[in-house]
């Protein structure tokens, strides 16, 4: 099976420029953002809970410690959340409050008592939905996550780092995530004199 495609910058635009035409825009932007901003599996997404992302004043965290119920492979993990992305989930937090720190941060519009979020497989089909919209070839809901690792491994970030930024036990996992682009080994064979 093939790998979800790494998009490039003005694709995301132009997906992003999709969803700013929507009902619930400002929802499936930030839950578009999980992913590109911050490496978040769909099903980590769809999990994440309010009292995960704020802090005991209200502020959001730089660090969102999610439960092993919360990730893959039953092992809890940490995200990092840039500034852009702490941002971003401020102000959707702020358009969209609720009383109950347990709540999802991505609330379903057929949100009821017993399922206020969305299913992974829910949030999975909106994502790849948003990028058939935008014409985008080959995009999925894993493209945001893949595009994270491949960004960090194209600033030179250590792979060990990016490993532990994704949640992955093993090397050769993260290893599989990284795109390499025609251009990249152009310039990299440039290097050699």
């Amino acid at each position: 099976m093939a790998q979800a495609k790494v998009i490039t910058e003005q694709e995301l635009k132009r997906a992003l420029a999709i969803i700013a035409g929507r009902r619930h825009a400002d929802r499936d932007r930030l839950a578009l953002l999980l992913s590109h901003w911050a490496g978040m599996r769909v099903c980590e997404v769809a999990a994440l809970s309010r009292d995960k992302v704020l802090g005991p004043t209200g502020a959001v965290l730089e660090e969102w410690r999610l439960s092993s119920e919360q990730t893959k492979g039953s092992q809890g993990r940490v995200v990092y959340a840039n500034s852009k992305l702490r941002k971003e989930v401020a102000a959707y937090l702020k358009a969209h409050p609720s009383k109950n720190k347990n709540d999802p941060v991505l609330m379903s519009q057929k949100a009821n008592r017993q399922q206020r979020g969305f299913s992974a497989n829910t949030l999975c089909q909106l994502i790849n939905g948003i990028y058939r919209e935008a014409g985008i070839q080959g995009a999925t809901s894993h493209s945001g996550r893949r595009g994270f690792i491949t960004t960090l491994a194209n600033h030179s970030v250590g792979i060990k780092t990016i490993m532990e930024l994704a949640g992955h036990r093993q090397l050769s996992t993260t290893q599989r995530y990284i795109s390499v682009t025609p251009e990249q080994k152009r310039k990299a064979v440039e290097l050699v004199t």
